[in-house]
């Protein structure tokens, strides 16, 4: 994860929490008070978090201690230490819930991407996110689906060309929509268009495009349509597929397939923090 972005972000999160002081922390413990923090899982899953912890606290104040017990991608299983943090315990509990509340998200999203690629258990296709994520989150859920086992599509819209069923109503027809893109785009830009009959796979291979996504197609159907596709063209399975559904998916000569619901459905892993006051320290 991008070290920069991530501080970026977290400053924000900060902010919005702990606005001018905490109200609470700040009047009742002195910076002479040391406590200690134990984030510790409760339930089975993958853990991800190890930066937010470790950037976290450090921005809320350097002066804290922090030794993590797991790594990102780990197993955890009830009653694991994830972390222990030392330091200030007004700087403690301003800084808990925030990265608490982030790595519950993360590890949810990882422990269901996991999931999902055990479900599907293929050498050949691989489990990738969607675009359904939550705002301003985004950097830190498709972490999460990479910690879990799971790849990346798009980051945001302008990574690549992805013409979808509302972009071809719109414009009137895949082969012109895509002559138009090719116009303007440079040659690294990849070209996804999403279908969901045979004519519009057979237009789209015809227009030349980089990728195919089956869009809300059986394992039948994308069966069928393979057959049309070339090799060299990537191909990538969509739209209601659930986690109930996905073995149905197993041994098509799919590349991809990408679930929305691994970041806009997936539960948060519940972790408690634990706490200890050590000691008042004599400046």
């Amino acid at each position: 994860m991008n070290r920069l972005k991530l501080r970026r972000r977290m400053e924000a999160f900060f902010i919005e929490d702990i606005g001018d002081l905490d109200l609470s922390s700040d009047f009742l413990f002195s910076s002479t008070q040391i406590g200690r923090v134990v984030f510790t899982c409760k339930a089975s899953g993958v853990f991800c978090g190890e930066s937010i912890i470790e950037e976290g606290y450090s921005m809320i104040d350097p002066s804290i201690r922090i030794h993590l017990h797991k790594e990102d991608g780990t197993p955890l299983i009830p009653g694991d230490p994830i972390a222990t943090i030392e330091g200030p315990v007004a700087a403690l509990l301003k800084g808990e819930r925030v990265i608490l509340n982030l790595i519950q998200r993360l590890s949810g999203i990882a422990t269901l991407t996991q999931e999902a690629v055990t479900c599907l258990n293929s050498h050949r296709t691989r489990i990738c996110d969607t675009r359904k994520t939550t705002p301003g989150l985004r950097l830190f859920e498709k972490y999460a689906v990479r910690t879990g086992g799971g790849f990346n599509h798009r980051n945001g819209l302008s990574d690549a060309v992805m013409l979808k069923d509302n972009h071809i109503e719109f414009f009137g027809s895949i082969q012109d929509a895509v002559a138009q893109v090719k116009d303007h785009v440079g040659h690294m830009v990849k070209i996804e268009v999403e279908t969901e009959r045979e004519i519009q796979v057979a237009e789209a291979v015809e227009a030349g495009v980089d990728c195919i996504m089956f869009d809300n197609c059986t394992p039948e159907q994308i069966k069928n349509y393979l057959r049309i596709v070339p090799p060299f063209i990537t191909t990538e399975a969509s739209g209601g597929i659930t986690l109930e559904t996905l073995q149905q998916y197993q041994g098509l000569d799919l590349d991809y397939i990408s679930l929305g619901f691994l970041t806009h459905s997936a539960p948060s892993l519940d972790i408690s923090a634990n706490v200890k006051l050590l000691k008042e320290e004599i400046q």
